[in-house]
């Protein structure tokens, strides 16, 4: 498919787009379970999402794409996880790397998107391979693991420790690599975030253009060579409070979603005690205190991303302080995500535990977000009591 340079006056308003968005929750929840029985993320919901535009949100207008405001892309995110958190979880990071792909130098974008518009991008960005300078590049090696959606993607952003310049410090760059440079290995037999397909990617010494990769530092600095044509502020933004909600984000969604559920099965549940659930006061208090919490959350999200995208146009650098309140913030999501879905899944009884109501598997796959890196409550909130302390930051995924 040739590339299709759309008119900015093409993107659709952020209202309309999320309200596509919202639509497509009963699809995705009836989906849901065949979904995770099948360890991946269906065809039909890719083309749905590529259909609605979601992907698009934070692609460059040269490409195609809206260069919409986070905080649009989130309650993109938020919807879809709320249909399933499988979806949620791969739209999280799949729909983040058009944006990183704006801030490197222009011909990875006509590598990746001059033929296809619409090709998605995969990733594994811990620093899990090996990698040699040469001349014009790297020669990269190694097997990372949990990239999601691999399977629907045709490249791979892949992180990697580097020897520092000039007898500094190793640092930590991302490369991208077409799928003709990986081989995609599935290994992903797991109890939660079956469907998001996260198989392993190995990499048997290919070489990676300088032009391809992009070191963590220039990210944390806000610096990348695509801003001199990608000059929207969006682009302006650090990558690490993108990131991170984008794996926090589909967690908040699928509460609202288990939320929604037992809201519908409480009114027909019969307790052993005898009356309905909605009837028991501890059924409604949980309820009113998920409620609560999500709109807290939620809130608090918009309310950062307002004032980081305030800091972009001003043409200033977030402080740190700031960076590592927010990243926290976000981390705490899943953290009480998992903790409220743990006590309306009592709320069911014994009847929760069928496969055929979504309440075990809302809440497995809550668990499974939990694990990630990103969403490590006790570390991240350690690192940044630590600066509280006055102690040195060494977190640059901020």
């Amino acid at each position: 498919m040739d590339a299709v340079r759309h008119n900015p006056a093409e993107a659709p308003a952020p209202a309309e787009i999320i309200a596509h968005a919202r639509a497509l929750i009963p699809t995705l929840t009836e989906r849901s379970l065949d979904a995770r029985r099948r360890r991946r993320i269906p065809d039909e919901t890719i083309a749905d999402l590529h259909g609605a535009g979601f992907f698009r949100a934070l692609q460059p207008r040269r490409w195609g794409g809206y260069e919409m405001e986070l905080n649009t892309f989130y309650e993109i995110q938020l919807a879809l996880g709320e249909g399933d958190m499988s979806t949620g979880w791969i739209y999280g990071v799949c729909g983040v790397h058009p944006w990183f792909l704006a801030l490197l130098d222009d011909r990875p974008a006509q590598e990746v998107w001059g033929r296809n518009n619409s090709a998605l991008i995969c990733s594994s960005l811990m620093p899990a391979g090996k990698s040699t300078a040469v001349d014009g590049g790297h020669r990269l090696s190694g097997r990372w693991r949990y990239a999601s959606c691999c399977e629907h993607c045709d490249w791979a952003l892949l992180g990697a420790m580097v020897a520092g310049e000039g007898g500094g410090p190793p640092g930590v760059r991302i490369f991208l690599l077409p799928r003709t440079d990986y081989e995609s290995v599935d290994t992903w037999r797991v109890s939660g975030l079956q469907a998001t397909g996260s198989w392993d990617i190995n990499v048997d010494d290919v070489f990676v253009p300088d032009y391809r990769s992009q070191s963590l530092l220039d990210n944390f600095l806000l610096k990348g060579p695509g801003q001199k044509v990608n000059a929207s502020s969006l682009y302006r933004l650090p990558f690490g409070q993108i990131f991170v909600r984008g794996i926090s984000t589909a967690a908040l969604g699928a509460l609202q979603g288990m939320l929604n559920a037992l809201m519908v099965y409480g009114k027909t549940r019969i307790t052993r005690a005898g009356g309905r659930s909605s009837e028991n006061p501890f059924v409604q208090l949980i309820c009113a205190e998920t409620v609560s919490a999500i709109d807290e959350m939620r809130s608090t999200m918009h309310r950062n991303f307002q004032n980081l995208h305030a800091y972009a146009r001003r043409g200033e650098t977030p402080p740190l302080e700031e960076r590592l309140l927010y990243k926290f913030q976000s981390t705490a999501v899943t953290e009480r995500c998992t903790l409220l879905a743990a006590r309306l899944f009592k709320a069911t009884g014994a009847a929760g535990l069928s496969e055929e109501l979504p309440f075990g598997g809302i809440l497995a796959d809550l668990m499974a977000g939990r694990q990630h890196i990103s969403n490590q409550y006790e570390y991240v909130g350690s690192s940044w009591g630590g600066v509280i302390f006055g102690l040195e930051n060494k977190d640059l995924m901020v």
